[in-house]
């Protein structure tokens, strides 16, 4: 570039009627001095303090053009302190273009954000992480990602339609895919090293910075479509909700329009009218007709027109938005779990609570969502402790077991795993006494392929709509006050939300017999076809809600992965039927009574003496069982007090574990009782 028409600042700025242009590569500024005293105004920092700590030097031991450029490193997990800002001025109608080059350290990582004001962390409208496996993703774009090189200088770009929200990317100048982003404005571009992965190492050198802005004059009326998408799973054979957004690009109000969406050949149409829209105004609506996904790839596109009852609006280039749909065909008889671990201490775990919700409505017949407590009293110690071995904090999220995400990015594993044929089938059924409360769940394995004594059952029992009451149960909130952005509704509650606000979902209550699963749950050869049956006992406390109930059983595979699962609430494993197989695990209860209660000797062989010591009269059954659910006696004593002892006749039992319930008055005391 000619430095005399650069004035010696190393940079461009045009200006005429349809576009301003920004150039800036840096060449003729001094290496190893900061950066933002020589720009005359054109480059910031975050905190507004050029020549400080978060300037940048100029660099000349790398550029993309010679011959400097700026480098940003940072090994810390905070990032920084380097944070360079350039500001556009608030951006939201008409065009945008921003491109520079990188060359990112072969194995580091780098990072830039646009914000959507000139307040700084006010808003981010755009995260954008380059890792250091060489992967760039969004924090506000689920499911795009795409390939940069490592090692060598390669061009970003980025190119914004904001009438319609289109943000596309280019690398090395070919598209990488666009979307439309939730924040559609921006007011600066904020640069800053910082690693989003261990061993949080951020290193790179960015050149030849260029932007080009191209105005939009409003028409008197113009309807445009950003957004187009539907609500639920990208799933085969769902129904969906079609939902769109749009937005006046015309200085006069819109009081009605007609939308007509178009899929796999069919149309649907419908009419808004009772509108007050002003201009630049953006609102979302949905149609009132389900939509189905069908398998393979099918355009899906909004029509906006007779815009106020008038017909045509007057531009045409910004009436319709389209996506690809690509469904996901799931495997036959899939069911993939998502482990959240989380705590009501942790401010950061709302996040968790919004998208486990979104989930189960998004997937609901091919996900089982499960919240792992920690800390707080909804923790169920063994589950806590297993989960914590997998995970890197919290709020923390396992697809399957896999690797340890963000509660929001579970979408791409559980997609993923969606569609990996599982080795079995899984079908829960159950028998429930609402007496006793003790639940039997029998949880069957319909092989699909061989397998063998390697692989586990775990099962595990959920409840939704869990309340209560003190200071533990009230819900630590990050987002609190809308300063870290919107978060389903928590940035309208207090820090910390009330236990009285909080309703708690996917609650872990027990997990059978182990984080792992049970050892025994199959024999050392498993052949395709054949059906493994494991039995557990679950005794619920009387502060559990059975209608809420779900029963989750999982197949864990011999690396420590959940290969398939099944889920279902009391009612529908009861429906199910329930069927005896191999005991795995009993949920014991210690009540008040349980050390009035003894049986001696333990293990028995052909007699077992029951001990009874009350305080006062009250009325005594006896039941025993077998590990299966199978009743071997029953028997109503009447009326005992004081010191009582029953003798247990065990000598017609076959060996192993046997369950004593003695019903006292209104409560229920469990023992276990083993036969040799």
């Amino acid at each position: 570039m000619n430095k005399k028409l650069l004035l010696g600042l190393g940079l461009i700025f045009t200006s005429s009627l349809f576009a301003q242009t920004f150039t800036d590569n840096f060449d003729s500024y001094t290496a190893g001095q900061k950066l933002c005293p020589q720009s005359a105004g054109a480059w910031t920092t975050w905190s507004n303090a050029p020549g400080g700590n978060e300037d940048v030097l100029v660099s000349n031991a790398a550029s993309s053009s010679p011959s400097n450029s700026l480098y940003f490193a940072s090994a810390t997990q905070a990032g920084g302190p380097t944070d360079l800002v350039r500001h556009f001025g608030v951006l939201n109608t008409g065009q945008f273009s921003m491109d520079f080059n990188l060359k990112i350290d072969a194995g580091k990582a780098a990072y830039f954000n646009l914000q959507k004001t000139a307040t700084m962390g006010q808003t981010y409208a755009l995260d954008a992480f380059f890792s250091d496996a060489g992967t760039l993703t969004f924090n506000q774009v689920a499911g795009f990602s795409a390939a940069f090189p490592q090692g060598t200088w390669f061009n970003f770009k980025m190119n914004i339609n904001f009438n319609i929200n289109k943000w596309e990317i280019f690398i090395n100048n070919v598209s990488v895919g666009y979307f439309a982003n939730t924040v559609n404005q921006i007011e600066s571009i904020d640069i800053f090293p910082v690693d989003a992965t261990s061993p949080y190492n951020a290193a790179f050198y960015l050149d030849d910075f260029h932007t080009v802005t191209t105005p939009y004059t409003l028409p008197v009326k113009n309807a445009g479509v950003t957004f187009a998408g539907f609500n639920g799973g990208n799933i085969a054979t769902n129904t969906v909700v079609p939902t769109f957004k749009v937005r006046n690009l015309g200085t006069s109000a819109i009081t009605s329009f007609d939308i007509t969406l178009n899929y796999n050949g069919n149309n649907i149409s419908q009419s808004y009218s009772g509108l007050n829209m002003a201009s630049l105004a953006e609102q979302s609506f949905t149609l009132t007709t389900p939509l189905n996904l069908v398998a393979g790839s099918n355009v899906l596109s909004y029509t906006v027109s007779n815009v106020n009852g008038q017909g045509a609006d007057n531009d045409a280039t910004d009436n319709v938005a389209s996506i690809t749909v690509n469904p996901i065909v799931p495997a036959t008889g899939k069911m993939v779990v998502g482990e959240e671990a989380t705590g009501t201490w942790c401010q950061w775990c709302p996040r968790g609570t919004v998208f486990m919700d979104k989930f189960e409505n998004d997937f609901a017949d091919f996900w089982a969502g499960i919240a792992v407590h920690n800390g707080d009293p909804m923790t169920v110690a063994t589950y806590d402790t297993g989960i914590g071995t997998l995970i890197g904090g919290y709020p923390s999220s396992l697809v399957d077991r896999g690797a340890d995400v963000d509660p929001s990015g579970m979408a791409n594993d559980f997609y993923t795993r969606l569609q990996v044929a599982p080795t079995a089938l899984i079908e829960n059924g159950a028998t429930w006494d609402p007496a006793t409360r003790m639940l039997y769940v029998s949880v069957a394995s319909t092989f699909q392929a061989a397998a063998n004594n390697n692989y586990k059952i775990a099962c595990v029992l959920t409840e939704d709509d869990v309340t209560g009451t003190g200071s533990g149960w009230s819900q630590s909130n990050a987002y609190a006050g809308g300063n870290n952005g919107v978060m389903g509704g928590f940035e309208a509650l207090p820090n910390p939300v009330p236990a009285a606000q909080m309703v708690y979902n996917h609650v872990a209550r027990a997990i059978q017999p182990s984080f792992e699963g049970f050892a025994n749950s199959f024999p050392a050869t498993v052949n395709a076809g054949d059906v493994h049956i494991v039995n557990f006992l679950f005794i619920l406390p009387a502060g559990w809600d059975e209608s809420k109930i779900h029963i989750i059983s999982m197949l864990i595979d011999p690396t420590g992965k959940i290969d398939n699962a099944g889920k279902a609430t009391i009612a529908k494993a009861i429906t199910n039927g329930y069927d005896y197989g191999v005991a795995a695990g009993v949920a014991e209860v210690s009540a008040q009574l349980d050390d009035q209660v003894k049986i001696y000797p333990n293990p028995a062989n052909n007699n077992a003496t029951l001990e009874i010591n009350l305080k006062e009269q009250a009325t005594v059954n006896v039941r025993i069982s077998n590990a299966s659910g199978q009743e071997m006696v029953s028997r109503n004593y009447g009326s005992m007090n004081g010191s009582s002892t029953i003798n247990l006749a065990t000598s017609s039992y076959l060996p192993g574990i046997y369950f004593v319930e003695l019903t006292i008055n209104d409560q229920l005391v469990v023992k276990r009782l083993i036969v040799e």
